[in-house]
Formats: structure tokens, C-alpha cells, sequence
């Protein structure tokens, strides 16, 4: 994944235009919830600052659908950088046309510009050509520091890199090169985890990732399709019964190639979604039940894999972990990654968000900052915001 770093950029003196994720939550006060965003983008803002260059943000904030929505205005994004910063951001009332060229222009040495939110142009989107000359007429050159939408052929993603010169900021080199290292050199064993809700969701990513892995662990609610195909009883659990040959054709595919295949052999589970958890039981659910969470024998036998593994990826959690009756499977793989000898990557929403709930992101190597973009890396697809930047 090799892409033009930041170094690779004269920056003194220039506007450099830097897109950033700051898609952040908004209370209904329209103040900043989380600022992870925000905090993960400062290191590349300061370099290109230290370096002479003056930064030139875009980003989008939620989803006005190219609309201008007042309660997804930028300004408080600003704010919030302005203070974590420690430096002057301006604003600008849009994020083309001749104002905000001025804007550019006169943006004084040390200061930053942000641009109004890009999505209330519908061409940001559609990645439309003359929305992207008018973007790329406000930098001298181009810096993609934003994962989380790097799997987007967006004008401010793929557009603008193509118009002018371009790299990777810090944070999409970071990301990179974790997953640079699980997927193309990883140490062995290697092992993938697998959850949430529906193999349809993960099927890419399950197809090429059995081609790399030695262990396979799959746990949530995807588990009781693979079950189901087996001829085991499921009860009232989330299946895809269209998915069951498909899902009989990836044990097959495992067991050909070695790959050790983990599904759970016991489950939490509750009359309803959410109810009251009952005593586990297994292999098989009962009529009238669904399964929750994995059981105890089944974590005593992940975390053991986890354990053994040099190279972790997980994405997905077990259960419904966000329910603490039903959080014991997900909590228990966390731990194990987070303490396991390995070089590992969180990646995923849910994932993340457990890892941060329990308190162990900082002990995992890397946590990553784009769900999307990284189930499609792990689906083994090149993604346009990286290919913009690309050697």
C-alpha cells in the first residue's frame, strides 16, 4: 500500500488543502460529544503548520444530502479545534466560489481555514467534475488524511488528488501501514474475529480473508447462520437461510485450506431480544429462544486462539454487547486482544466502540478510525482515496 507521504510535499508557503474527517456527534446544543476525530487529524495539521504550509480543511459533517442544513454547519467543529489546537481556525461561509478563494489567499501563516460542510453540494458526492476544479482551485497541493471516507470516490476524496499534487497525511499512512502489515507479511499464527449481525455483511471479508488466516473465529449473531447450515437447531436466532450453502461452501473451503474454523458451541440466550439472559446451553438453541451472546465454553475456547495468535484482526463484536447481560463474550475476546503478544487490529464500528467502552483501546496496537474503509481493505479491494494517493 505504498502512498506519497507527507515529506514527499514542498509545503512551504502553500495553501495546502487537506481533507480531514470531522464528522463528529453534535448534542442538541450543537456542541461536540466526541472530539476523536478532531484529536486524531492534529498531528498532520501540525506538521504541515511546522512546515511553512497553511492548512486548508474539508470536511463533511453528517448527512444534509446536498442541502444546506443550519444544525450541520461547521462552526462548531472549528471551536472545538481552535481549542485542542491551540492556534486560530478560521471558517468559511461555503466551500467554493470567489469568497472562499479570498479566503484562502489571506489566510495568514500559522492559522488554519475550514471549509463549510462539503456535503451541501450534491456534487461532493457524486464526485462531479466541475465540483472538483472548483475545490482544487483553493490549495496549491493536496494531503488525504482521512480514512474514514477513503473507500468514497468523492470529489474532496479521489477528485482533488488527481488535480494536484498529493500524499497522505499522517493518520492514512498510519492506518495503512497496519494493515499493510496483517495483510501482506503478518506474523504467524494469524488470527481473524469475525461478528455481528448478518454474514451478508462480512462474506467479502470472510472469502479472501480464509486465503491469509490460520484461525477463524466468528462469533454475534453470523454464527447461527453457519450453525443453522449444520443441521443444528437455532431456535428464534437471526439466520440467513439464503446464505446456508454459502456458508457450507466456507467451512469446505476452510477445512481445505487448513484454516481453523471457530463457531460457538455454547450460547446466552433469552426468550426475546433484550429479555432476561437464561442459563447458557448448547450446542444447540432452543425453541422459542435466540442466542444473545456466546457462552462459556466458547469464550474459554476464542480466547484461547486469541492467545496463541502473532497477528490479530477483529471486526465485530459477539453478542449484543451494548446490553450488559449480554456483553461477557465481547468483553472477554477485548481482554484477550488487548493482552495477547500480538500485533493487533480493532477495526469496525462495534468493535471499536467496545474496546472503548471496556477501556482497552489503548492497549490494542491499532485501533482503526473507519469502519467502512476497513472491511473493504480486509474484503481485499484498493480503495479509491488511497489510490489517488498511490506511488
Amino acid at each position: 500500500m505504498g502512498v506519497r507521504q507527507l515529506a514527499d510535499l514542498d509545503l512551504a508557503g502553500k495553501r495546502v488543502l487537506v481533507r480531514v474527517d470531522f464528522n463528529v456527534p453534535l448534542d442538541d446544543e450543537l456542541r461536540v460529544t466526541s472530539d476523536a476525530r478532531i484529536r486524531n487529524a492534529i498531528p498532520t495539521i501540525r506538521a504541515i503548520l511546522e512546515a511553512g504550509g497553511r492548512p486548508i480543511l474539508m470536511s463533511h459533517l453528517g448527512r444534509p444530502k446536498g442541502a444546506v442544513v443550519e444544525s450541520m454547519r461547521m462552526a462548531p467543529v472549528a471551536a472545538k479545534l481552535a481549542e485542542l489546537l491551540g492556534g486560530e481556525v478560521r471558517t468559511a461561509s461555503d466551500c467554493i466560489g470567489p469568497d472562499v478563494e479570498n479566503a484562502t489567499r489571506e489566510l495568514p501563516a500559522g492559522a488554519c481555514l475550514l471549509l463549510e460542510n462539503l456535503r451541501f453540494h450534491g456534487g461532493e458526492t457524486k464526485g462531479d467534475p466541475e465540483f472538483t476544479a472548483q475545490l482544487a482551485k483553493l490549495g496549491d497541493c493536496f494531503v488525504s488524511d482521512a480514512f474514514g471516507t477513503a473507500h468514497r470516490a468523492h470529489a474532496s476524496v479521489a477528485g482533488v488528488a488527481a488535480a494536484l499534487p498529493s500524499a497522505a497525511g499522517m493518520l492514512l499512512a498510519r492506518e495503512l501501514d497496519a494493515f499493510s502489515r496483517v495483510l501482506e507479511d503478518p506474523a504467524r499464527p494469524f488470527v481473524a474475529i469475525l461478528g455481528g449481525a448478518k454474514v451478508s455483511d462480512k462474506l467479502p471479508v470472510i472469502r479472501n480473508m480464509l486465503d491469509k488466516v490460520d484461525a477463524l473465529v466468528i462469533g454475534g449473531a453470523m454464527a447461527y447462520t453457519f450453525l443453522a447450515a449444520d443441521g443444528l437447531a437455532t431456535g428464534n436466532s437471526l439466520t440467513e437461510p439464503e446464505l446456508f450453502d454459502e456458508a457450507r461452501s466456507v467451512r469446505a473451503r476452510a477445512a481445505e485450506r487448513g484454516v481453523d474454523l471457530l463457531l460457538p458451541t455454547d450460547h446466552v440466550c433469552a426468550t426475546e431480544f433484550g429479555g432476561a439472559p437464561e442459563a447458557p446451553c448448547g450446542p444447540e438453541v432452543p425453541d422459542g429462544r435466540m442466542g444473545l451472546d456466546i457462552g462459556p465454553a466458547t469464550v474459554e475456547r476464542y480466547v484461547a486462539a486469541i492467545r496463541a495468535a502473532k497477528t490479530i484482526v477483529w471486526n465485530g463484536p459477539m453478542g449484543v454487547f451494548e446490553n450488559p447481560d449480554y456483553r461477557k463474550g465481547t468483553e472477554a475476546v477485548a481482554n484477550a486482544v488487548a493482552s495477547a503478544d500480538a500485533f493487533s487490529v480493532v477495526g469496525g464500528g462495534d468493535s471499536v466502540a467496545a474496546v472503548e467502552l471496556l477501556g482497552v483501546a489503548d492497549q490494542c496496537s491499532h485501533v482503526s478510525t473507519g469502519g467502512g474503509a476497513s472491511l473493504e481493505l480486509l474484503e481485499g479491494k484498493t480503495l479509491p482515496g488511497v489510490a489517488a494517493v498511490s506511488d
